[in-house]
């Protein structure tokens, strides 16, 4: 298993564990595996990404590694870029939705799409062994990439129908979160002749708005907003701009499977006999909404690099994960809080339709996700109580406790945070709460024994 590499990335909180050797010596390690240049480089707007992004080039050009960095830009920005611009590999400098005191960095590879498990358990060894070069043929340099986030915005809007969206005149409502997306998302909707509403549009690496993770408990605001200006959607994006968390016509929050099934819906209609991937933890109704379209659904571990580098092999068209990642794979295999944007707009211009209406015509599905504070030393007791108590469960990824024919938890561990992640499908709202209340509880009582 990987040491260093979580389930998105390396993030560690700057400078205690995620320090500027510890930055310096594994870019040497990523620059050995890319082999050669030019590579792309990106951050997002914490307040320690510029120093790390000069770290990072200094130490690819002291490999004879050429690097153009691009700035502030949101994560698929960057993979984007990588692909179109004839980049040998990117590396990201973010901690996405992380609080304010982490970094970290997301190498791309050369097609634009996160490196697999396997390249970073590569990555993991030449580090390890300092196999890196000593003595390059010459240094490598750093200039300017100055077309990044234009090559991604016309990308985004080549796989849309703008005409019948501009004809729209859409209102929309953007909660920035302080993010990345705070420098595309507002020229696309421009682009698309929206009117548009900015929330939290400053860039801070602070994330003071409403934290740098979207989620319902935070986002009265963007509610609040769509209801007052009657907006035809609103939409709140992470930290580095890869996920977006929808809200219909009438301040409605979804969550991610819900918008998630909306777009599948909207994109297989057009495009039947598809594939679609997604990870364990997301809910059932994707099954029957693919089999509707004579598609077929594939599952995966939890995070996006297992749905993305299932997606490239497979040629699949849909890619999403439960926390609004979601992933075109007509524009690129990796989560795009902006093309996501795109696509719930072509809805509407395609359809007539409002969210709500859409909503309205999918099957009722009943999810849920929490989580609780946990130290790393706690996580083998747990994990070995709970597959005593429930010996047949799956495994795969965590623990996935199927409780009735429509009913299951799934408990595991953050990648990315000291936190177990709990998520939870039911049939009703209130068994779904029941259900919830009881693991939660378990979890808490094993853990604090």
């Amino acid at each position: 298993m990987a040491k260093f590499f979580g389930t998105n990335g390396i993030r560690g909180v700057f400078p205690e564990d995620f320090t500027l050797k510890f930055i310096h010596d594994m870019t040497l390690a990523v620059g050995t595996y890319f082999k050669e240049g030019p590579i792309l480089l990106g951050f997002d707007g914490r307040d320690s990404s510029p120093v790390i992004c000069k770290v990072i080039s200094s130490a690819l050009n002291s490999i004879g590694i050429d690097c153009n960095v691009a700035g502030i830009v949101p994560t698929p920005c960057l993979e984007f870029a990588v692909k179109n611009l004839d980049y040998n590999g990117g590396i990201m400098i973010t901690a996405s939705h992380n609080p304010p005191q982490y970094n970290g960095i997301k190498p791309a590879a050369k097609d634009g799409v996160e490196i697999s498990r396997d390249d970073e358990l590569i990555i993991e060894d030449i580090y390890t062994k300092k196999d890196w070069p000593t003595k390059p043929v010459k240094w490598g340099k750093t200039e300017n990439e100055t077309r990044a986030i234009d090559t991604y915005l016309k990308g985004i809007a080549s796989q849309v129908n703008s005409t019948i969206i501009e004809s729209r005149h859409f209102k929309v409502v953007l909660d920035l979160g302080n993010g990345a997306q705070a420098v595309a998302a507002p020229k696309f909707c421009q682009m698309m002749q929206c009117k548009t509403i900015l929330l939290n549009q400053n860039i801070d690496g602070n994330f003071p708005g409403r934290g740098s993770e979207p989620t319902p408990l935070n986002l009265s605001d963007l509610s609040k907003t769509v209801k007052e200006n009657n907006a035809d959607v609103g939409i709140a994006f992470d930290g580095d701009g890869d996920r977006s968390i929808f809200c219909d016509n009438n301040g409605t929050i979804l969550s991610g499977d819900t918008s998630a099934l909306i777009l599948s819906q909207h994109i297989l209609t057009k495009n039947p006999n598809s594939l679609v991937v997604t990870c364990l933890n997301s809910g059932s109704s994707i099954e029957a909404l693919a089999d509707k379209f004579n598609s077929k659904v594939i599952r995966t571990k939890v995070g996006s690099v297992e749905v993305s580098r299932k997606m490239v092999p497979t040629n699949a068209l849909i890619g999403f994960e439960e926390n609004g990642g979601f992933m075109y794979g007509k524009h690129n295999q990796v989560r795009d809080g902006c093309m996501t944007l795109g696509l719930m707009l072509d809805l509407l211009a395609t359809t007539g339709k409002s969210i709500s209406e859409e909503i309205f015509k999918l099957s009722p599905s009943f999810t849920t996700k929490d989580k609780i504070p946990c130290s790393v030393d706690k996580v083998p007791t747990l994990f070995s109580s709970l597959k005593e108590e429930f010996p047949n469960s799956d495994l795969t990824d965590g623990i996935k406790i199927t409780t009735d024919p429509k009913s299951w938890v799934m408990i595991r561990p953050s990648g990315t945070e000291p936190i177990i992640r709990i998520y939870a499908e039911s049939e009703s709202e209130e068994k779904l709460d029941l259900l919830m209340s009881e693991y939660l509880e378990k979890v808490k009582s094993i853990i604090s024994r």
